[in-house]
């Protein structure tokens, strides 16, 4: 059962690698540059990536599986957040959205990055653009439906296990 989590880990894992390939491919290859609002999910699931890899490599048992769990959890709620936010943004009527500012890097050179932060999540003009989509769906709406998908498998490989031990314990 150990190593199933292990496996599973390790594949939600090579998920978001996938992901950010496919981001990566999108900006280099096909000329979709990313906005700020982009950039924050391409983080949230990386950092949901790392916390796989790490589950899968630690493969703990115990507290230690549930730990991964609620990590992974937050992480994927957090990248579903930011994803909600640009969906939220670009919905928006045109002449309501806040006009493009500084780029990202400019902003992270000469203010806080708590006022980075806030500004970037109220979004700016470029984020409101919609020019990519599969199957109906903007990318930002994609990243929210693997974050979510990501975050729930993450979650439940990593507790199923203690779950199962207890309830075999219970029955011996």
């Amino acid at each position: 059962m150990s190593t199933n989590r292990r496996l599973l880990n390790f594949a939600g894992f090579i998920a978001c690698v996938a992901l950010l390939g496919y981001a990566y491919y999108t900006q280099y290859k096909l000329g979709l540059e990313p906005c700020p609002l982009c950039i924050f999910q391409r983080i949230g699931i990386a950092a949901l990536g790392v916390v796989f890899l790490i589950a899968g490599l630690h493969s703990p048992r115990g507290w230690g599986a549930s730990v991964y769990a609620v990590l992974i959890g937050l992480a994927s709620l957090a990248t579903a957040g930011v994803a909600i936010r640009h969906l939220y943004v670009q919905s928006l009527p045109p002449g309501t959205i806040p006009a493009c500012g500084a780029p990202l890097d400019v902003l992270l050179q000469f203010t806080p990055v708590t006022e980075v932060i806030r500004k970037v999540l109220t979004g700016s003009g470029e984020c409101s653009q919609v020019n990519w989509k599969f199957l109906g769906l903007a990318m930002p709406a994609w990243v929210l439906i693997w974050a979510l998908v990501l975050g729930a498998v993450g979650v439940l490989i990593n507790t199923r296990l203690r779950k199962t031990r207890s309830a075999d314990f219970a029955t011996r």
